[in-house]
């Protein structure tokens, strides 16, 4: 199976068309977002295309291959409208001998660490800022950016997943990085 990665939608319609333009064009069968789907929150100016309704059309029409891990911005309402679960705090994603840990980011993250054992990977959105950082006893955080509001000059990306490779492509499709898990 091939799972895409993403985070912070933020509502904005313009860039969930090219991230599911990018899910078609790269074969994916199932999409992980990492929250933050619907709302762009106090912090944050509105993302260029920001149509919340818009979003719920262009993701009820994959709902059978999306799931999802509640973001900062996600709330009950929101799960009222999507029709499929947005309110999981939290995804374990089994990869070979090893765990990925998906989660927003707004309650674990480096600092504040999920039950990881040596070698698992922490995966959260949450900071519109793309990672790929080793740590502790052969960890790994990945955070696959904003796809509509990325901050610190990076670009709009996301993760794929296949086979334990995963690699960390901009929303054109530019491969950032890959690695065998």
């Amino acid at each position: 199976m091939k799972l895409m990665i993403a985070s912070d939608l933020h509502g904005s319609a313009l860039y969930t068309g090219e991230l599911l333009s990018a899910f078609a064009r790269e074969g994916a069968d199932r999409l992980l977002l990492l929250g933050d789907i619907l709302y762009h929150g106090p912090r944050n100016d509105l993302p260029e295309g920001y149509a919340p309704k818009e979003v719920i059309a262009q993701l009820s029409v994959m709902r059978e291959r999306i799931f999802c891990v509640r973001g900062n911005c996600d709330t009950e309402v929101d799960q009222m409208v999507l029709p499929f679960p947005i309110l999981a705090d939290y995804a374990v994603i089994p990869v070979g001998a090893r765990l990925i840990y998906a989660t927003h980011g707004h309650v674990y993250h480096t600092k504040s660490l999920p039950p990881l054992q040596p070698g698992d990977i922490l995966l959260h959105g949450h900071t519109h800022i793309p990672a790929w950082e080793p740590f502790g006893q052969g960890n790994l955080y990945c955070n696959p950016g904003s796809v509509s509001i990325p901050k610190e000059g990076s670009r709009r990306s996301y993760l794929l997943l296949e086979d334990a490779v995963l690699r960390w492509c901009t929303l054109s499709g530019e491969e950032y990085h890959r690695e065998t898990l």
